[in-house]
Parts: C-alpha cells; structure tokens; sequence
C-alpha cells in the first residue's frame, strides 16, 4: 500500500487524471486529499466532488457486478458462504434487502468496513440495479461532499484524516452492533 506522501506527490503531479482511479481504489482518502488540494487552489472542488463520486460509484457497480456473477473472484470458502443462495446469510440478506433494501444500502454504503459485502449481496440478491444506482448516488453524494469538506478544512494536515476516519469507522461499527443488538433485542421481546 502506498503511503500518504506518495500519493500526495502522484496526485499534484499527475492531478485530476489520476485522482479517479485512485478514488475506485481508495475513495475516502483520495477524497480528503483531493479536498485539501482544492482548499489549497490546485484542483476546482467541484470537478473533484464530480471525480470522487463517479469513482465511489463506479466501484460499487463493480462490486454488485461481482455479487451478481456469483464473486467468482471470492475465495471458495467466502463465496459459499456469502453468495451461496440457501446460506443463512443470504436467506436474511435476501430478506432485509427485500423489506428494507435502501436502509441496508444506505448503512453498508455509510460504514467503510462492510459496505462491500452489502453491494455484493445486493447484486447477487439481483437487487433492482437502476433502484441501486440512485440509491448508492444518493449516499456516495452525502459521504463524497463530507470526505471533501473535510479535506478542505483540514487543508495540508489532511493526513490528520486517516485519523479521524479509523475513529468514526470505529464509532459507527459499535452504532451498528448497539443497533443491531437493540433491534435483535426488540424482536425476541415481540416473539415472548
């Protein structure tokens, strides 16, 4: 992995051309990166809010592309047990995705760790893929504009970034395992 001088350095050399497939790759920092660039007048923030957000969804497309064709490059064991249609797994995700398929979006979308497997199960899912797209623009629109910001604020300790990203990443899991343990909680009390 590339540290965040070097990419810094491939970014002002090579500017806008690079900072798409950079952002497919690595969206959040190239966001707070391309933002700190704009701040510092080397880049028009809004052609960096365009780039970043067509690179998240682009990414995603990939990833529900990947889910759909059954992750043919997942490790076997990985995909038997996420992609494999008469898992657990994928019998609830099929049902959360059916009932509940924007919030599901939107909260794998939001959280950096496990959004990869909710586009995945998605596409394998054959979530409606125009209902997939709008939603994830939606998000990747929120996340995209705020990792941006960001950047712009924090102008040349945009490094101090990476920081504040594991944290909220941290902050945002344990919502999520409150969340999902509150709710977990509700619907045995509804069964009693």
């Amino acid at each position: 992995m590339m540290t965040n001088p070097e990419i810094l350095t491939l970014v002002q050399d090579h500017g806008l051309l690079l900072l798409a497939p950079l952002a497919v790759i690595e969206g959040p920092i190239m966001s707070v990166l391309g933002g700190s660039l704009s701040g510092a007048g080397l880049f028009n923030v809004w052609s960096v809010l365009a780039i970043v957000i067509a690179a998240d969804l682009f990414g995603d497309m990939v990833l529900y592309w990947v889910g759909m064709r059954g992750g043919g490059l997942l490790p076997e064991r990985l995909r038997a047990r996420v992609l494999n249609p008469d898992s657990a797994l994928q019998r609830r995700l099929r049902h959360e995705l059916t009932d509940h398929g924007v919030r599901l979006l939107v909260l794998g979308k939001l959280t950096h760790g496990a959004g990869f497997a909710v586009l995945m199960a998605a596409g394998a899912m054959r979530y409606p893929f125009a209902k997939f797209v709008v939603v994830n623009l939606g998000a990747t629109a929120i996340k995209s504009g705020a990792l941006v910001a960001l950047g712009w604020w924090l102008g040349d300790r945009w490094q101090r970034a990476e920081v504040w990203l594991d944290r909220a990443v941290v902050v945002v899991a344990l919502a999520a395992v409150l969340g999902l343990a509150v709710w977990v909680h509700r619907k045995r009390m509804q069964r009693v």
